[in-house]
């Protein structure tokens, strides 16, 4: 290495150690950029005027619509509005375990403001200022209108409060630096946009709402990527059950285009199919809190599935 920095111009030789500096230089820009953009940035400060006056009986609606219980229920008891949490949900990644979101100050979320519960279901991002996993479908939600979230808010104030602190998440070292969900937010989550087609028919439109956003229903229904992202040409056409009990159906026409509108809302509210058959396993959750919404919702819920374009269903 000697030999061949000699070899160069004397008039070369001080340049390198500016070379040096500035490939430096560039790296730390570089290193602070990426760490910056992959911050965990809240959208919404406490007292947001905007999440004022939530109306709790419009937010068991969107309880309902969101399939909270599903999840945030505690297990092996038969209330669906004890929030304790606990749930297992198994993934490639490792297993999460749901949180408890009753009003327990302790335990639960009794002391989050509105715009705590935003951050979260808008942004993605904790009290604490760090990136939720997303086992917790902010992706989805991330198109919530702010007054569904100041609904939902005063519904949960509604509900009783569970004592009991849910297990941590059982996860490789290697995901468990929540820093580097920023890089994953870069690639695959875009705050408040929203996959839902718009046409302008107001039962169309609502069921977009309602499917794309507080449903998740792409969530279960598509598969994913070797990075746990939805594969856009899967979006709704079947994906692995979140209960490990094989695929879930495909909502395409591709799948179910005989059935009908009515045939789509009925099964929202019984559970039963145009053969004859019942949903199960974690569909029947899904149906369990889609009965509990206006009829007008689940005929508008049929619409916008019947509205879904034709794809093959993905192989295993």
């Amino acid at each position: 290495m000697f030999e061949r920095m000699s070899s160069l111009p004397a008039s070369a030789r001080p340049v390198l150690p500016w070379l040096a500096a500035l490939a430096g230089l560039a790296f730390a820009i570089g290193a602070w950029g990426l760490w910056s953009l992959t911050a965990a940035v809240p959208l919404f400060d406490p007292g947001d005027p905007r999440l004022d006056h939530g109306d709790a009986a419009r937010g068991a609606l969107v309880f309902a619509a969101a399939d909270c219980a599903s999840c945030h229920s505690t297990p092996g008891q038969p209330d669906r509005l004890k929030l304790g949490g606990g749930l297992a949900l198994a993934s490639p990644f490792g297993t999460f375990r749901v949180p408890n979101i009753s009003p327990d100050v302790e335990d639960g979320i009794g002391s989050w403001q509105a715009a705590d519960l935003a951050n979260v279901l808008i942004a993605g991002v904790s009290l604490k200022r760090q990136h939720y996993y997303p086992a917790l479908p902010y992706t989805q939600y991330t198109g919530m209108t702010l007054g569904d979230v100041a609904d939902l808010y005063a519904y949960l104030r509604t509900l009783p409060p569970v004592t009991g602190k849910v297990p941590p998440h059982d996860l490789p070292l290697v995901f468990r630096w929540r820093r580097a969900l920023g890089a994953w937010k870069l690639l695959f989550f875009r705050p408040g946009q929203t996959e839902a087609v718009l046409t302008g028919d107001p039962l169309h439109d609502r069921g977009a709402y309602l499917v794309e956003t507080l449903g998740h229903c792409a969530e279960c229904h598509s598969s994913r990527n070797l990075l746990g992202a939805i594969k856009p040409n899967t979006r709704f056409a079947s994906g692995l059950d979140p209960e490990g009990t094989g695929f879930v159906p495909n909502l395409t026409r591709e799948r179910i285009g005989s059935w009908s509108e009515q045939d789509i809302a009925h099964m929202l509210k019984t559970g039963e199919t145009p053969d004859h058959g019942r949903v199960g396993s974690s569909m029947a959750d899904v149906v369990a809190n889609a009965a509990l919404l206006p009829e007008d919702d689940r005929q508008a819920i049929a619409r916008y599935i019947k509205s879904l374009p034709a794809r093959p269903t993905p192989q295993p």
